[in-house]
């Protein structure tokens, strides 16, 4: 499907990502973290929303993204979450975070992460297209958290219940969703 819609490059990085989770599957869940964030960050180019898909804001499922070979934070939390899913890594120590994240001295600019939370009330750790390595939130202070989701619940500030369905608040995660479920995902 990728060769058909974007072209050999795609299929490439398809092909690498399906290789990455055949032999990611018996690692551990920290080893899984890195090795997915490592992938995406490595191989697929960070590019505006306008560039990518000619919209101010558009979220690509991870076939579109690899297919495309750029995206902004959400493509890369999107790909990142998704992929860790199939992996194993359930649902309920998954959620993509929104964040104000400090550019230069004063400014803060939207920005989406991937948090993996070993338990849920446990400090999680981040996986970000700005950064290599996966680190705890606390040592990541370049990171305001505003909301966090997954396919189950919304949280908002530092809630530990969740507040609203994400389906029903977030139109573009419910349009991702369903384009993730006509791609097989």
């Amino acid at each position: 499907m990728a060769q058909q819609r974007y072209g050999a490059r795609a299929a490439e990085t398809v092909a690498a990502w399906r290789q990455l989770m055949g032999e990611s599957l018996v690692l551990s869940e920290q080893e899984k973290l890195t090795k997915v964030n490592t992938f995406f960050n490595r191989r697929i180019l960070f590019e505006d929303d306008l560039v990518v898909w000619q919209q101010n804001d558009y979220w690509a499922t991870p076939l579109e993204f690899m297919g495309r070979g750029a995206g902004d934070c959400e493509d890369f939390s999107i790909a990142k979450y998704i992929t860790l899913q199939m992996l194993g890594i359930g649902n309920d120590r998954l959620r993509l975070i929104y964040v104000r994240a400090k550019s230069g001295s004063m400014t803060s600019i939207a920005h989406m992460v991937l948090g993996y939370y070993s338990e849920p009330t446990a400090e999680p750790q981040i996986l970000d297209n700005l950064i290599n390595s996966v680190r705890p939130a606390s040592l990541r202070p370049d990171l305001t958290p505003v909301f966090s989701f997954n396919r189950d619940g919304l949280w908002v500030g530092g809630a530990t219940a969740s507040s609203a369905d994400p389906t029903t608040r977030l139109s573009r995660w419910r349009d991702v969703l369903d384009r993730m479920r006509q791609d097989g995902l």
